[in-house]
């Protein structure tokens, strides 16, 4: 995507859709990705692993999808909890472009919504948060993301995220910790860790 990153919040590179079909937790999801948005045409396979190594959260009413790109996360969980609210927060307009157009063609509109950070109410909480996170915005740009979404936990609330083991999986683990985040590796294939991490004294 020439060399434009896929964080930028206006992509200038020409738009054109692509289709991206998976199946996950025994739905099959038509969806549509598009240039200047990550792993367009394709589920990238971070969020490969996230999604084969966990279960559906079927206890979640109010969900989080970090960085949800075109949203193949948040709207996997919409279509495998019909009880979940999803919001879907990115920088990205055209990502947010996609997940929506996505929520509209799996019949989800109604509980899944794509908007940029700005746009979530300032007391917003969620049962849970899942993410495959913008690890290449750098390591300070992240640990401020992470610290500015997981306090909006509800009591018991857990976040769930996936990161390649090269790009820093372990010292983030670790890093959380120290940061009264106290998180667990639950799953590790391919070369990514899928992390849980709990609200400090729950």
């Amino acid at each position: 995507m020439s060399d434009e990153h896929y964080f930028s919040a206006d992509p200038s590179v020409p738009f054109t859709r692509e289709p991206v079909t998976c199946r996950v937790w025994g739905h099959d999801l038509d969806l549509v990705s598009g240039s200047g948005v990550f792993a367009r045409g394709r589920l990238d396979a971070g969020t490969a692993v996230l999604l084969r190594e966990t279960e559906p959260p079927v206890d979640a009413r109010r969900v989080l999808d970090l960085g949800c790109g075109w949203g193949v996360i948040g709207l996997a969980i919409a279509r495998a909890v019909p009880e979940a609210d999803v919001t879907g927060v990115d920088v990205n307009e055209r990502a947010l472009l996609l997940a929506r157009e996505n929520a509209a063609t799996l019949g989800v509109a109604d509980r899944y919504r794509a908007v940029t950070p700005a746009d979530v109410p300032a007391d917003a909480t969620y049962d849970e948060v899942w993410s495959n996170p913008p690890i290449r915005i750098g390591k300070q740009a992240l640990h401020e993301l992470l610290l500015t979404w997981l306090p909006r936990l509800a009591p018991g609330g857990r976040a769930v995220m996936v990161v390649g083991k090269n790009l820093g999986g372990d010292s983030l683990q670790r890093w959380l910790g120290e940061q009264g985040w106290p998180t667990e590796r639950v799953a590790s294939a391919k070369g990514f860790r899928v992390l849980e991490t709990r609200r400090a004294g729950d």
